[in-house]
């Protein structure tokens, strides 16, 4: 049986190690963070061994989030790659005893071309520590091996760090749901992040009538588009209402010969809509709320001119429930 005290004693190792890092979040967390909200080039993440392996996540998360960056292999950088840092650049290098000898032989580049250098080491004052403008402490009390060996708790923290520094600057820098949509197009977080002017039924998908459009030729439309609903738009294609099968239900009901009327005459006024650039999800959300089955999307500025319609079953293909 496996020892479930010891996996036990790790978890808890781990989390003390990053619980450890809020109260050293102090000036130098906030240095850090503006070299980088204002680096002019690109984000170079360093790192050998484990190390390395969280600069890889590091620099995918902060790609991912609106700052580019990448990573570099220290001992690659010796043979050509370090060719890829610039002067505007800043490098983010971890090692935790802050003496890793092919992050120090990077140093002397690094200064020569002026590119600004942040550590994330467990010994500020290490080599590496001392070099670098902005050293962030992410020591740890003790690694979550038994032996206190294999790097576990220091490389679960140096990722905490990380992903600190990543989400500060995604907020600082006014990063938004519809800029993580545009770097995530594939995969199920593509699909919810998806804008509804990518899934809408428009042009002569789209079910429109007019206003004085007889109640025959709109039934006409709604069953040739397959929608259940149509939208009713004044000549200049503005947005003035839409009729439902539930509408036609509930007059077909109260009158004597539906087929006298207009479109006019039978629409739902003022339709709930939503601008092009909402996306899936939100739309869901609201289809959900009000219990619709469709949803007319117009352009955003006052006229609401109809671009298109987004039904349930367009969500549904998503799989975004």
């Amino acid at each position: 049986m496996a020892d479930r005290g010891l996996a036990r004693k790790v978890l808890e190792t781990e989390a003390a190690a990053i619980l450890a890092l809020v109260d050293r979040l102090d000036a130098s967390f906030d240095c850090a963070v503006q070299l980088l909200r204002q680096c002019k080039g690109r984000v170079i993440v360093t790192g050998m061994g484990k190390s390395g392996i969280i600069c890889r996540k590091i620099a995918a998360t902060l790609t991912s989030t609106g700052t580019p960056a990448l990573f570099l292999h220290p001992a690659e950088a010796m043979h050509g790659d370090l060719g890829v840092v610039q002067g505007d650049d800043v490098v983010i290098a971890l090692s935790n005893s802050g003496e890793t000898e092919e992050l120090l032989r990077l140093l002397e580049t690094i200064r020569r071309l002026g590119a600004r250098l942040i550590a994330i080491t467990g010994r500020q004052p290490s080599t590496l520590g001392q070099a670098a403008d902005v050293a962030l402490d992410c020591s740890v009390a003790e690694e979550a091996c038994p032996m206190n060996l294999a790097p576990t708790a220091s490389t679960t923290a140096a990722l905490a760090i990380g992903d600190a520094i990543a989400m500060t600057l995604l907020v600082e820098k006014g990063f938004r749901e519809e800029d993580f949509a545009n770097l995530h197009p594939g995969g199920k977080l593509g699909k919810r992040l998806m804008r509804v002017d990518a899934l809408m039924q428009a042009g002569d998908k789209c079910p429109i009538v007019q206003t004085t459009t007889p109640m025959r030729d709109v039934i006409y439309e709604m069953s040739r588009k397959g929608l259940g609903m149509t939208c009713v738009v004044d000549g200049d294609s503005t947005l003035l209402g839409i009729i439902t099968d539930g509408d036609l239900r509930r007059h077909m009901e109260g009158a004597a010969n539906i087929l006298e009327l207009t479109a006019g005459d039978v629409m739902t006024r003022n339709p709930i809509a939503v601008p092009p650039t909402t996306l899936a999800a939100a739309a869901l959300n609201v289809m959900e709320q009000r219990k619709i089955t469709s949803i007319v999307v117009t352009d955003a500025d006052r006229r609401r001119r109809v671009l298109g319609v987004v039904h349930l079953h367009d969500l549904w293909q998503l799989d975004l429930f």
